[in-house]
Parts: structure tokens; sequence; C-alpha cells
């Protein structure tokens, strides 16, 4: 056999291009926004352990104000140690104030399921919101992640195809709160108050994700984001230069003067 008659290896190597690096530093700076804006794992974890703490104590001796007593001791606990590491507090300030009023309504109205209340209400005015704000085309996610993305509300008017991926993201978020609602309200009737607490619990999680998987899709897809805090930098910087470059002709044209007064002279 030739050398011509043997196979050969196919030794070409594919280089990404630079639409594909664009389009992976898209997706990273879309999940690292997504994170911030959400707490990611840790601030999942903050929003579901207090009220797994209140509702297995309840379940266990239906004492309520010993569940909701631990809920709020744990809550607290979460802020402290966010303090003490010198993070961010937000998520835990967060679940502090829905744990809170959730133990006002309970002590308040003596029923245990009462403690559940404001965060289903919270839920529901959320869904709205984000149905609301879409339907006025300033849809929710859009000014959250706003500033997050460093773009602010530029998306409105000079970013088209990422207004539209905000909107889709905001319908997600508001069906999908709604759906949540719709369990849960019911349940909040026909169920006693472990059952409700299990469900609550069980439906912290998955569909947060879901929500936050279907934003992640719209935004990966969209136009890169404008950052209007680099075009202010920008023009800050080039009317710093022209201001620069005037001056020096001024000062040119003064000395050039003066030459020809001397000149004269």
């Amino acid at each position: 056999m030739t050398s011509l008659d043997k196979p050969t290896e196919d030794t070409t190597v594919e280089h990404p291009t630079a639409e594909d690096t664009a389009a992976a530093d898209a997706r990273a700076v879309t999940e690292a926004a997504l994170f911030e804006a959400f707490g990611g794992i840790r601030g999942m974890v903050e929003t579901v352990v207090p009220g797994l703490v209140f509702v297995t104590i309840f379940t266990i001796n239906k004492d309520l104000h010993m569940s909701a007593i631990a809920a709020l001791a744990v809550s607290l606990v979460l802020v402290v140690v966010r303090l003490a590491m010198k993070d961010t507090v937000k998520h835990a300030f967060s679940g502090v104030f829905g744990v809170a009023f959730g133990v006002v309504f309970a002590m308040m109205t003596g029923n245990a399921k009462a403690f559940y209340l404001p965060g289903m209400l919270y839920t529901l005015g959320l869904a709205l919101a984000y149905i609301i704000t879409t339907l006025c085309g300033v849809p929710l996610i859009g000014l959250i992640l706003g500033p997050v993305f460093k773009e602010n509300l530029s998306w409105r008017t000079r970013n088209p195809g990422r207004k539209k991926a905000y909107a889709k993201a905001s319908w997600a978020w508001g069906l999908i709160l709604l759906a949540k609602c719709a369990i849960l309200f019911p349940l909040y009737w026909w169920a006693d108050t472990a059952q409700l607490g299990w469900v609550l619990v069980a439906l912290k999680i998955p569909p947060f994700l879901l929500a936050v998987w279907l934003t992640w899709v719209f935004l990966a897809k969209a136009p890169a984001p404008i950052d209007v805090f680099a075009e202010m930098e920008a023009e800050e910087k080039a009317a710093a230069a022209a201001e620069a470059s005037e001056s020096e002709s001024e000062s040119e044209s003064a000395a050039e003067i003066g030459g020809r007064h001397r000149r004269e002279g």
C-alpha cells in the first residue's frame, strides 16, 4: 500500500469563533447576575430553613409559640452569620421580616396556619406585579436585573431584543408563582397546619429554580446588555480630553499672539 492509499487522520482542530466566545461570556455573565440578584444556593437555603424549623417543631409538639420563636431565632442567626462574614444581608433580612410577619399573624389570630399567610400573600402580589408590569411594557425582571447588568433601563428604548427577553422571563415568573398560589391557597382552607407547612417547604425551591432557569434561557439568547456606566465613563473621558485640547489650543493661541506682539514691538 502506497502512502497515497493509507488513510489519513483528520488532525484539524476546531477553534472557538469570536461569536462562540461572546456567547459563552454572555451566559457566564447572566449566570453570575442571576446568582447575585436572587441569592444563589445560600439565599435559597435561608428562605427554606425558617419555615422548615417551624413546621418540624409544630408537627412534633403542636406548640405554636415554640415553633414561631424557633423559626424567628433561626432567621436572626442567619443574619448574624452574614454580618460576621461581612456578606450581603439583604436576603437574610428579607427572611427575617417574612418570618416576623408570620409570627405576628399567628400570635394575633392564635391560628398556626396564619404563620404562612404573609408569605402566601407576598407570593400572590409578586406574581401579579410580574404580570402587570409586563403588560405595562416595563417587565419587573428587567427592573431587578438591569442594575445588576449595569444597563439600568437602557433595554426599554435601546435594546428591544433584550426587552423582549425580560418580558418572557417576567411572564414565566408570574405564571409560575400564580400556579404555586393556586396550590397553596386551597390548602390554606382545607389542610391542617402540618400538611400546609410541608407542602410549602416542598414548593419553596423547585418553582424558583424553574423560573431562574427560564430566565437564564431567555437572557442567554438575548442581545448583550448595554453597559451605560461604561458609556458614561467614556463620555466623561471624551469631555475631559476635549476640554484639555481646548485649553491647550487656547494656550498656543495666547503664546502665538504674545510672540507676535513682541516681534511687532
